[in-house]
């Protein structure tokens, strides 16, 4: 695919599914963001698309403080031009019952997964829109069409995640911007490492038997790769992609069909 001449902002870039999106769309010709809070994490990541030959560059950014966006965002905007790919990556999971849910927990799952998606996106969203092309994918998860026990505040942030992205597919569907969600199940990223340690730490089964019950929750008895989310990213910032609008496309190897 070519994507000579574009921009693209990849919050959540500096590890798992977001270097993995960085990666290919960098491979594919594109100038990319790479964004997050750790500047060591994403500095590195811009490190090692440079020594390959690829535009890639680091800003860094909090994308629950709509100050950190909007100086995010002007800067890339300063530095590289029109951004016409968003990518809202950026996202965190805690694990509790509702009845031991703090307020301060909710707001800052809440804060990143849903209310950074919505600042990340109105950035970008006006040029993109002036422009008449634009991409916006938020990397949500299968929790944004499903609920699951310990996990009240991810499952609702994530489906806020998906009903923002429906509702702007439909706001922008015949000017020229897509927006859709990509909805994973478990990844093989530091996320599912957490995961597994919670089940540990909750229930004492031992790390392999913890790991063996996520597994189990794909048919394929497998975790998703990042790189599978990040092809999924890529196909749909393809001209060819541009009648996939406001979709939740599930990766997670058959659970939804079970």
């Amino acid at each position: 695919m070519d994507l000579q001449g574009r921009a693209a902002v990849v919050t959540g870039g500096g590890r798992g599914i977001g270097s993995a999106i960085a990666r290919i769309l960098a491979e594919n010709g594109a100038t990319v963001i790479v964004s997050a809070r750790s500047v060591d994490e994403i500095e590195n990541v811009a490190k090692s698309l440079q020594s390959e030959g690829y535009e890639a560059h680091a800003i860094p950014c909090d994308v629950a403080d709509e100050t950190s966006v909007e100086m995010m965002a002007q800067e890339a905007s300063r530095r590289f031009g029109d951004i016409d790919i968003v990518v809202n990556n950026a996202g965190i999971a805690r694990s509790n019952p509702v009845k031991g849910l703090t307020l301060e927990e909710w707001d800052r799952i809440f804060s990143v997964n849903a209310t950074g998606t919505f600042l990340c996106t109105r950035a970008f969203l006006g040029g993109m829109i002036e422009r008449g092309w634009g991409r916006v994918i938020n990397v949500a998860s299968v929790a944004g069409l499903q609920g699951g026990p310990y996990m009240a505040a991810y499952s609702a942030s994530k489906h806020a995640q998906v009903g923002f992205t429906r509702a702007l597919a439909a706001e922008v569907a015949d000017q020229g911007v897509t927006a859709n969600a990509i909805c994973p199940g478990y990844v093989d990223t530091a996320m599912a490492d957490y995961a597994v340690a919670r089940i540990v730490g909750k229930t004492g089964l031992s790390y392999e038997e913890a790991l063996q019950s996520i597994l189990a929750t794909n048919p394929q008895q497998r975790l998703i790769r990042p790189e599978e989310v990040a092809h999924v990213a890529l196909m749909l910032c393809s001209t060819d992609a541009e009648g996939i609008n406001g979709q939740s496309i599930v990766i997670d190897g058959g659970l939804g069909v079970h």
